[in-house]
């Protein structure tokens, strides 16, 4: 077994965590589901003035995305997998998401990959979503890991079960050629379903055995809620649902937690993701992880 992969630097861990992949060897198996709602009336209100005054067409999801791609910079334990019974440092943070063509039961989907940089920030990152889903949509809605799967699809059933044992047997020993991993969700640190697009709520989503990929984020539809504020009374606010699944043998609940006071604190102070994502954390971005990170 390698100490580096490709893609990733090989952890040396406790005893405990040592064993974890033999007591749980499957990812499906290991995995444990969190739910939160997140307060999002300030950040709406940012987003508008944003919009109308500077041109900008920030949106939900990408403030989504950048809370959670700075709080995985801060938070490396979130970027941790386990491959060949070994837990690995991902050496990129890569956010993965499915772009559906047109909103319709018949329509294609493509497969997005954002791979994050510590430069980029709120603005940069619409940006990036927004120039490639209009590419993705514009250009028949296929990439490269696209075409492959057409392929795939194409080979007799008998023989894509060898090649898959092939492949699962290449990601055991670290060695999954870039072809192959590359531009695929399953090879993400997080993959991210926006289901308020399609007006569907939160829902639990299984983690995948297959590649590196573990974490998966549900976002739900925003909504208006009534939230106990400090004077005791019932004020509307908005907010939104989000539902995550997590490999627990790459990190204990509270650190899960913690992390998502994070996630919960950027998207309540939209300000903090003007920053780019490498910026030292304020400090109340500190006090909301218990005063250290």
């Amino acid at each position: 077994m390698r100490k580096e992969r490709r893609d990733a630097v090989k952890l040396k861990v406790d005893g405990l965590h040592t064993i974890f992949p033999y007591i749980m060897p499957s990812r499906a198996a290991a995995e444990v589901s969190m739910q939160d709602v997140f307060d999002i009336s300030d950040l709406n209100a940012y987003m508008k003035k944003r919009n109308e005054e500077e041109g900008t067409k920030l949106k939900l999801f990408h403030a989504i995305c950048t809370a959670v791609a700075k709080t995985v910079y801060w938070r490396p334990k979130l970027n941790i997998f386990v491959s060949g019974n070994r837990f690995w440092q991902r050496k990129d943070i890569i956010l993965a998401f499915v772009v559906k063509r047109t909103f319709e039961d018949t329509s294609e989907e493509s497969l997005m990959f954002l791979k994050v940089k510590p430069d980029m920030t709120l603005d940069s990152i619409s940006k990036k979503i927004l120039g490639e889903v209009h590419e993705l949509r514009e250009n028949a809605g296929k990439n490269d890991i696209g075409d492959m799967i057409e392929i795939f699809a194409k080979i007799p059933h008998f023989l894509l079960r060898v090649i898959f044992k092939i492949l699962r047997m290449l990601e055991y020993c670290g060695r999954m050629p870039k072809a192959f991993s590359d531009g695929d969700t399953n090879y993400a640190t997080v993959l991210l379903s926006n289901l308020g697009s399609i007006k569907c709520g939160s829902v639990y989503h299984h983690l995948n055995d297959y590649g590196t990929n573990s974490i998966v984020a549900t976002i739900g539809t925003a909504h208006k809620a009534l939230v106990y504020e400090d004077d005791g009374m019932e004020h509307v606010h908005d907010v939104v649902d989000m539902q995550l699944t997590l490999d627990e043998r790459i990190a204990d609940g509270f650190y899960f937690a913690r992390s998502l006071k994070l996630v919960n604190y950027l998207l309540e102070h939209p300000e903090e993701l003007e920053a780019p994502i490498g910026n030292e954390l304020s400090a109340g971005a500190i006090e909301a992880l218990g005063g250290k990170l």
